[in-house]
């Protein structure tokens, strides 16, 4: 028997961040000959631009993912802290709601982890899995989509390669090359606002409470963390700033920095000691017009770009990966072509509810809590009030957050595909 042919496969991912890499470690026991194309080198994590020092909240239902994928171990070793009680309120206005893990017979709603160490565990992973060929550093320079195939044309190591595959998941983030050199059209729509990011520690422990409160500048989280020396006295910050703030708070000095959060924040977390390097990154909203086409998927960033107000961008991402490696596993048992779009069609209709409610809802907020208007103003604050009250009302919301939206796929359930 020949050989294969080493350009030749079942699967290209392209993009070898945390929701590429998720995928191709869900498909670890599948006999699918799957190539991660990333332009970054996967054993410089500490490098890597997708794996960097910010922190993501994993709803419950990602937790669920990593478990039935095998990597969550991997990731808890390196630390995670898990969210017991969620704070919301709205500043200046008396509405606000309390969620408790406890309540919902929960030991956490969520974990907060570093992207980082995400990605080591994903990482290792992939380095580990057999019938997974890294194809990297290595970029894009063409996609070319046949009746029975698509390939790629690769950049690598300053030569030019050709791999081909009977499907391409592009999960190559927000300014995806392979959704826009296939023409899908997005819709798009500039927030007009920056996420200042940062780690601050206060003078008490943080007891597993994330915080989220909205301001006229727009929301603030922050998301309890542990710090460098292991200490429970950190939140990761997430702060929502309007353009003609971005200049003044990226030029005060710690002390001030930390006086100006106190007094937008207020007490109830503590009182803010110090704050790590302040980076920003400008918000959007994305959302693909398609999802599927012949030989072609397309998911997490490079199909839907949310707003950071509900941490909800990267557990969307994962329910794809979660979905999607459960079609094409199911497909592969009925003997079918992974890339014909009535087996794509599938994964795009399961998907369709969680992305139309958890854009909307994000969304939403983002509007309904940036708007000072009185009549606005007095509504939200009824609403959260209605929510602290009514434990429908409370168990609903937290199942949303927790990733429970819709027909539920196996390994959002815990399970194996």
């Amino acid at each position: 028997m020949s050989a294969p042919n080493p350009n030749e496969f079942d699967l290209i991912i392209v993009g070898g961040g945390l929701v590429g890499a998720s995928l191709a470690c869900a498909l670890a026991d599948t006999p699918l000959r799957i190539a991660v194309v990333e332009s970054h080198p996967f054993n410089d994590t500490q490098q890597h631009p997708g794996f960097d020092a910010r922190t993501v909240a994993l709803a419950y239902g990602s937790q669920q993912i990593f478990n039935a994928m095998g990597v969550w171990s991997a990731i808890e070793a390196q630390g995670v802290t898990p969210i017991r009680e969620i704070y919301v309120s709205d500043r200046g206005h008396a509405g606000s709601a309390h969620l408790d893990a406890a309540e919902q017979g929960l030991a956490a709603m969520g974990y907060v982890a570093e992207i980082r160490v995400l990605g080591q565990a994903l990482s290792r992973q992939l380095e580990q899995q057999a019938n997974v060929t890294l194809l990297c550093p290595a970029s894009v320079k063409a996609v070319q989509f046949a009746p029975t195939h698509a390939k790629v044309v690769l950049n690598q190591d300053g030569e030019l390669r050709e791999v081909s595959a009977a499907l391409v998941v592009a999960a190559d983030g927000g300014d995806s090359f392979i959704r826009n050199d296939s023409g899908i059209a997005t819709f798009t729509l500039d927030y007009h606002q920056s996420a200042l990011i940062s780690n601050v520690a206060v003078d008490r422990p943080h007891r597993n409470i994330a915080y989220e409160r909205f301001t006229d500048s727009g929301p603030m989280a922050l998301l309890p963390m542990c710090d460098e020396q292991g200490n429970d006295n950190a939140f990761a910050l997430v702060w929502t700033l309007k353009p003609d703030q971005v200049d003044a708070v990226q030029a005060w000095d710690d002390a001030t920095f930390l006086s100006q959060l106190q007094e937008r924040f207020g007490e109830r977390a503590g009182h803010f000691t110090r704050a790590s390097q302040r980076h920003l990154y400008p918000l959007k909203f994305l959302q693909t017009r398609e999802h599927v086409r012949p030989r072609l998927a397309v998911i997490g960033n490079a199909a839907h770009t949310l707003h950071p107000v509900a941490g909800q961008g990267f557990n969307l991402g994962l329910r794809d990966v979660a979905v999607l490696s459960q079609v094409l596993s199911e497909a592969l048992t009925q003997q079918e072509d992974l890339g014909e779009l009535s087996v794509l069609q599938r994964y795009a209709r399961w998907r369709r509810r969680d992305h139309l409610q958890t854009s909307l809802a994000t969304d939403g907020l983002v509007r309904l809590f940036s708007n000072n208007v009185l009549p606005l103003a007095v509504a939200r604050n009824l609403g959260l009030t209605l929510l602290d009250i009514l434990p429908p009302l409370k168990k609903q919301l937290v199942r949303h957050a927790m990733g429970y939206v819709g027909k539920l796929p196996r390994l959002a359930r815990g399970l194996k595909l």
